[in-house]
Parts: C-alpha cells; structure tokens; sequence
C-alpha cells in the first residue's frame, strides 16, 4: 500500500507541517517543526476531498467554554414580577387609604353665582333665583341669590349634591356635584347660567362621574380589588419563575401590570387621583418590561414554522 503525504496542523501552536505517513500503523505521531509537540495522525481512509487527515478523539485541546451573559433573563424576569407585586401592594395600600378617609364625616360649604348671558357677548349676575342644594342623605336646603348672584351653604355633608336654580322667565338649570375629604369635584365658586326661558331647554351639567359617595366607594373597591389580584398573579409568577424557567408565566405576570393602570383610569380613579394613577405607570412600564422580555424568549425558543 502506497504512502500518504497529508498537511496538518498542530493544535499546540499552530504551525503547519507535512508529513509522509506509512501504511502502517494506522495511528502516527510527528513532531512540530516549531513546538516540537508530537501530533498525531490517522493515515487517509478515503481519497480527497473527503478526508485528507483525522486526529484520535479526545487529543485536540478542549474549546474554551462560551461565555454566560453578566445577567440572566430568568433572574430579571423575577425581580420584575416581584416589582410588580411590590408596587400593586403599595397602590393598593393608598387606594384603602382613600377609601377609609372618604368615608368619615365632615362638612363642607357650597358656593356659586348665578348668571345670564347677554346680547353683548357679557355676562349679567342674576339675583332673587331660587337655589336648592339635594344632599345625597335626602335632606335639602333653599337660599336665594344675592344682589351680585351669589350663593351660599354652610356644613354640608359629604357625598353626591345637586343644585337646582329656578327663576321665573328663565329655563331651570340642575348641577351635580361631589365633596369628600379626599375629592372635592368643586363645591365653591360655582358658576351657574340660566338662558330665557324658550329659548333652550333645562341645563344640566355635571361635574363629577360620582353621583353619590357609595358610587365613589364602590369605584375604589373595585380598583383596590383589582391591584390585589395583580399582585397575587405576580407573586406567584415570581415564585414559580425562580424555581424553574417558564417564561409564560412572565408574560402573564406582565401583562397584569401592563393593564393595571389603564384599568383604573377605566374606573375614572384618574378624575379625583389623577397624581396616584399618573404613578401607576411605573407598575405598567415593569409589566411592559417582563412582558417583552419573556414574550421575546418565547419568540426565539419557539419552533420554527413547518418544523415537526
């Protein structure tokens, strides 16, 4: 059987070198003109260019090991699902605070002026109009409008108000409005036109979403309620999270702080604490966050299209 003349390579330093390997033995060894390092060659078993050499198994020196990113998705992904929680928490907390502090007593005064619209384009303060102040617990109150059209309760209860102006010659006018000691929808200064009769009908204007304090309460709870689920799923997406990767339930527990706050703006919690959900978007921009981030592994570990 004929030589075989082969170009190698040594693995310690790089150095091409030819070599002339004998029939036999199949395994040779030669040395690195440079290193002097034996390297150790397998006489061709099929002609080029399939094989021109072949090094045994396990004599090639062991590739350096990939480096690990600093951090890891799954840790992230955790300590923002427990940021989400945190911060449902707390908003959550405030949120019962409000509640609490709507529902005590106080009393309040209620304030406005009554008036008309011009030919001119003006206004034109009206006296003498009757004004009736509802109270939500269904007691009522009756004044008159003073000389410059003004107006005025003393120590009215919290709760929903509406006010009605009558005057003869002129269309009714009905304004409902809030007052608690955390929301105050605006019970002094209260303008409150009237238009000649025949000319249009009643006026009504409303300026609060809150008839009365149970709606007021009831829109609390429900956002109260709300945070706390959010901080439940997000708990137990953290807890999982940390103790094997699923990146599901990252972006569940994203999603949930992604829609907090959006939800409470739905409730009209923005209206009387329009600073509490203006803070919320940090609770949505760490939902946002987890979310993108898992739904991003999702993307790259997910079978491509066709595959089996």
């Amino acid at each position: 059987m004929s030589t075989a003349t082969v170009t190698i390579r040594c693995p310690a330093c790089g150095q091409d070198l030819q070599a002339v390997v004998a029939p036999a033995p199949p395994t040779q060894w030669f040395p690195c003109p440079r290193c002097q390092s034996p390297v150790p060659v397998v006489r061709p078993r099929e002609p080029p260019p399939l094989y021109t050499w072949e090094v045994l198994p396990g004599l090639y020196p062991a590739l350096p090991r990939p480096r690990t990113p600093r951090w890891r998705a799954r840790r992230v992904a955790a300590v923002g699902l427990i940021a989400i929680f945190v911060l449902a928490i707390v908003f959550a907390a405030l949120f019962s605070y409000y509640a609490v502090a709507a529902s005590a007593p106080g009393a309040y005064p209620v304030t406005g002026t009554v008036y008309t619209e011009t030919s001119l384009g003006g206004s034109r303060p009206i006296s003498g109009a009757s004004v009736t102040l509802d109270e939500e617990n269904g007691a009522f109150q009756i004044t008159v409008s003073g000389p410059g059209g003004t107006f005025a309760f003393a120590a009215i209860p919290s709760g929903g108000l509406t006010l009605h102006v009558r005057l003869s010659g002129y269309a009714p006018a009905t304004v409902s409005t809030f007052v608690s000691p955390v929301y105050d929808a605006g019970t002094t200064g209260i303008s409150i036109a009237l238009v000649p009769e025949g000319s249009g009908n009643s006026t009504n204007s409303t300026l609060t979403p809150f008839p009365d304090l149970e709606s007021f309460l009831a829109s609390i709870g429900t956002g109260v309620a709300l945070l706390g689920l959010v901080a439940i799923v997000a708990s137990l997406a953290a807890i999982r999270t940390l103790r094997e990767d699923r990146p599901a339930l990252g972006v569940v527990g994203g999603g949930a702080g992604l829609a907090a706050p959006f939800a409470l703006y739905l409730l009209e919690l923005s209206i009387p604490f329009p600073l509490a959900v203006a803070l919320t978007t940090l609770l949505a921009a760490v939902g946002a966050f987890t979310l993108a981030l898992r739904a991003i592994e999702i993307g790259q570990t997910a079978p491509a299209a066709g595959s089996n």
